[in-house]
């Protein structure tokens, strides 16, 4: 589309995903791994899951089985390369913030445990739910050097000397 100059206006969409809050490339790394890792173990519990009577450990399987299909498609849509909008799929998902990955991998983990609290369902999305603990880390940042922070505390300590100084004089 155009703007009123004729020029194509970049969409919101199509920029870039911001640098992960300053994340290195091995940490993303890591998320990606564990993410996969997650899908598979999820899969395979998922699984042996379903072999059962009893309808909430299927239902958990199920649910555990969707979750690793949805932690492919997120994390390694390469791996979906049948399905058609698996790309766009992963392009929307790599929008997210750190906070919301981990909300929604999270989330997903803890449904089918809620649903039947088995061990099977424990070991399953153990590494789903590690890979939301991850993004949530991610989400915190880098931790700060001790010469910043005691920058920052100085500063403090000196504002909050002047304010004492200035109440004081301001009584007399």
């Amino acid at each position: 589309m155009s703007g009123a100059d004729g020029t194509a206006g970049a969409s919101v969409s199509s920029a870039p995903p911001e640098q992960e809050e300053g994340v290195t490339w091995w940490y993303r790394w890591l998320c990606r791994l564990s993410g996969v890792l997650g899908a598979v173990s999820c899969a395979i519990s998922g699984f042996f899951n379903c072999i059962t009577i009893h309808p909430l450990n299927i239902a958990a399987g199920v649910w555990m089985i969707m979750n690793a299909f949805v932690l492919l498609l997120c994390e390694a849509p390469f791996c979906c390369q049948f399905i058609e909008f698996a790309n766009t799929v992963a392009a929307k998902v790599d929008q997210l913030r750190s906070w919301q990955k981990a909300v929604f991998y999270c989330g997903m983990a803890v449904v089918p445990i809620v649903i039947s609290l088995t061990l099977t369902t424990l070991l399953g999305n153990a590494i789903a739910f590690a890979t939301g603990v991850l993004y949530g880390l991610s989400a915190l940042g880098k931790k700060g050097d001790a010469i910043s922070y005691a920058r920052i505390q100085q500063q403090k300590q000196q504002a909050d000397e002047e304010k004492l100084t200035d109440t004081l004089e301001g009584e007399l």
